[in-house]
């Protein structure tokens, strides 16, 4: 008997089973070059919803695997149902408490558009279509983590559905090994409906994007690595090596920074030096609108990503990215991190000491395309100074837990594993016990 014959009677939200109109668009991640298997798709209708689902996956022997959109998935989803948490879409700030309540399937711009109006900010990336909790789960890097540390480092409170269909809050008093695998640990323990999380004084921002001619490449890294050797903890910038289809190698400087304009032009002067930019977007701006510094797509499409962090940006280094077109990548970013990633954080990532992180990324196109796009980010990690450690939001399907911690921290996990979901109907995107 097919297990999944009863489930559309046991859940409120919708289901779609192999062979229903609009199942195969619905099991498929963000990025489309991720092939996705699931036994089904489920849009569950609320918290209590989700609970109904994985008492039925847990007696069907199934497994659960809860993405809003898919961002950070892997395709390990196998004899799963893919929980799609979209409508956990509750969102409340308290601007007084500096705080918000986040439903699983809020994306990080809807935060950022509702703390805005009182001076405040979540901890926000790149991307505004990304979700809050997907990131929190897995560490997260922000424009604001120098500033404040990982996003993990904000979440006060999780309210999940444990691998028995129990509903539960978990702070770190009520269950302090639990609270800490949930922060950064990944999300394979359990299934997490919403968080609460402290918001961050960001009364003035100013950021934008300088844009060059890739000829400029070696006066904008000095320029880079000047700024970045000084700059205080509300000071972020990133350095792209850009080459679109259809146009000419580019370099890029982005920036953000937690305070008033004359200061961060101040800070910025080196930029100011170079050559006149192609183009130059610094302004003031509200924090509702990070998403336009990088402007990344806002609609699914294939990838091809690998990170590293970085020991140094030394002379070396600079000259090691310098020395050859990025091509068949799209661009290839240096984060500057340090800051507050430093501090200690009872995460598992724990403190982020190194000073920069690499990401790299191209669009695969064709197999042949996308064993190049493998091939030239693998010879750049082969010539750069790497820690071999990346943070969980920054791995690739192709690698696992083990690339982001040390074995102290996965057999930690894998214990908190074990206690909290010894039959695995909880599925992540990267497993502990893989």
């Amino acid at each position: 008997m097919n297990p999944l014959n009863t489930l559309r009677s046991a859940i409120r939200g919708g289901v779609l089973l192999p062979g229903d109109p609009g199942f195969e668009a619905a099991r498929r991640p963000w990025n489309l070059a991720v092939e996705q298997p699931v036994e089904a798709v489920v849009e569950a209708a609320d918290a209590d919803d989700v609970a109904a689902l994985v008492r039925y996956a847990g007696k069907a022997g199934l497994g659960i695997a809860a993405q809003p959109n898919g961002h950070g998935a892997t395709g390990r989803t196998g004899g799963a149902i893919l929980l799609r948490t979209r409508r956990l879409d509750g969102l409340e700030v308290d601007p007084a408490a500096r705080r918000a309540r986040v439903g699983a399937g809020v994306a990080s711009g809807r935060l950022q558009a509702a703390a805005a109006p009182h001076g405040l900010t979540g901890l926000p990336g790149s991307s505004p279509v990304v979700s809050v909790a997907g990131v929190a789960l897995g560490g997260g890097l922000s424009w604001f983590g120098r500033a404040h540390g990982w996003v993990a480092d904000s979440v006060t409170a999780f309210e999940i559905v444990d691998a028995d269909g129990h509903r539960r809050h978990v702070t770190a008093d009520t269950d302090p090994g639990l609270f800490w695998a949930l922060r950064g640990g990944g999300g394979d323990i359990a299934v997490v409906t919403s968080l609460k999380l402290a918001l961050h004084p960001a009364p003035h921002l100013y950021g934008g994007r300088m844009l060059w001619p890739a000829e400029h490449a070696p006066e904008v890294m000095d320029a880079y690595r000047q700024i970045t050797a000084e700059a205080p903890d509300q000071l972020t910038t990133w350095l792209d090596l850009l080459h679109f289809p259809g146009s000419a190698p580019m370099v890029a400087v982005d920036t953000t920074y937690l305070g008033q304009a004359d200061d961060a032009r101040d800070l910025l002067r080196p930029l100011d030096r170079l050559a006149h930019p192609l183009s130059d977007s610094r302004a003031p701006m509200p924090v509702s609108e990070l998403g336009t510094i990088t402007a990344e797509p806002t609609d699914p499409g294939p990838g091809s990503s690998r990170a590293e962090l970085l020991t140094t940006l030394d002379d070396t280094a600079a000259k090691t990215l310098l020395a050859d077109p990025i091509t068949p990548l799209l661009s290839v970013q240096i984060r500057h991190l340090e800051g507050k990633f430093t501090r200690d954080s009872d995460t598992p990532h724990g403190p982020l000491t190194a000073p920069y992180a690499l990401y790299m990324f191209g669009i695969p196109t064709t197999p042949a395309t996308a064993e190049a796009i493998a091939a030239k980010q693998q010879a750049l990690a082969d010539v750069l100074p790497t820690t071999g450690r990346k943070p969980v939001t920054f791995l690739n399907p192709e690698e696992t837990l083990g690339n982001a911690f040390t074995q102290e921290t996965l057999t930690r996990l894998r214990g908190i594993k074990t206690r909290h979901d010894p039959h695995n109907v909880v599925r992540g995107n990267f497993s502990t016990t893989a």
